[in-house]
Order: structure tokens, then sequence, then C-alpha cells
């Protein structure tokens, strides 16, 4: 009578098993080592490089005069806020006077990225649950086959 382990027998020998853990080890270490290199050299550029102010709005109050607009692609490459998200709005700081732009979230971005998500989570609802009728019906099959064997030899 064939076993109903699901899992290989090679996959549990300790030999098999101590070189998953050796591989797994090693990822995380390059990973976690990649980002520890990038923080200590993220550390290391606000460093060496001066200091700018800080953005008005940060510090003050402030009132949007323009609202939350799509950037060009000229602006894009030029101006730090829309980099970001590629939306900025104009806004002036109270105590200042000054009139800066900062970095903002489109309405219709957020609804877009929505429906792309809802997408494609129904796309992959709809294929699993494919799967799943694919699958059930082949085990059915086997286990019907394996009924008819047994009866069969009797």
């Amino acid at each position: 009578m064939e076993g109903d382990c699901r899992i290989p027998v090679a996959c549990c020998r300790p030999r098999v098993l101590v070189l998953h853990a050796l591989f797994w080890g090693l990822v995380s270490l390059r990973v976690f080592g990649a980002a520890l290199l990038s923080e200590e050299k993220s550390i290391g550029t606000f460093t060496a490089v001066k200091p700018e102010a800080a953005p008005c709005w940060l510090l003050e109050e402030f009132v949007v005069t323009e609202a939350c607009v799509r950037c060009s692609d000229f602006n894009t490459k030029s101006q730090l806020a829309c980099r970001l998200t590629g939306y900025v709005e104009r806004v002036n700081c109270s105590q200042s006077s000054r009139e800066e732009y900062k970095s903002c979230r489109s309405v219709l971005m957020e609804e877009h990225l929505f429906w792309k998500f809802e997408a494609a989570m129904l796309a992959l609802t709809t294929l699993f649950a494919v799967l799943v009728v694919i699958r059930q019906r082949r085990l059915d099959r086997l286990a019907s086959e394996k009924v008819r064997r047994q009866i069969e030899s009797i």
C-alpha cells in the first residue's frame, strides 16, 4: 500500500535539511548585509553633504494654494517633490510666507491603484479556483480508479 506522505522522503534526510538551512542562512545573511551596507552608505552621504534647510511646510502651518496635480515629465526629473509620487501641490507657509511644492497623493491615482489591485486579486482568485477544481477532479479520478482496481481484484 502506498504511503500518504506528501513530502518526499529525500527531503527529510538530515543532509538535505542541513543544506537547506545553510542555503537560507546565506540568503538571509546576504539580504541583511546588503540592507546594513545601504544604511551605512546613506548615513555617510548625509554627513558628507551639506544639510539643506527643511521645507517650511514641515515646520510651520501652511495653506494649500494649488490642489494636487500631476507633474510634467520635466518637473518629475527636476523637482524633488515630484519624484516621490508624481503629483505635487503648491503650499504657502503662514509664518515665512514662502511658496513651496509638496508631494501629494492624488485621489485618482489611489482609485486607479485600488482597481488594479482588485483586478489582480480577482484574476488570482479565478486562477486558483480553476486549479483547485482541476486538482480535485484528478484526485477523484485517481480514487475511483483505485476503488475500481480493488473491486476487480476480488
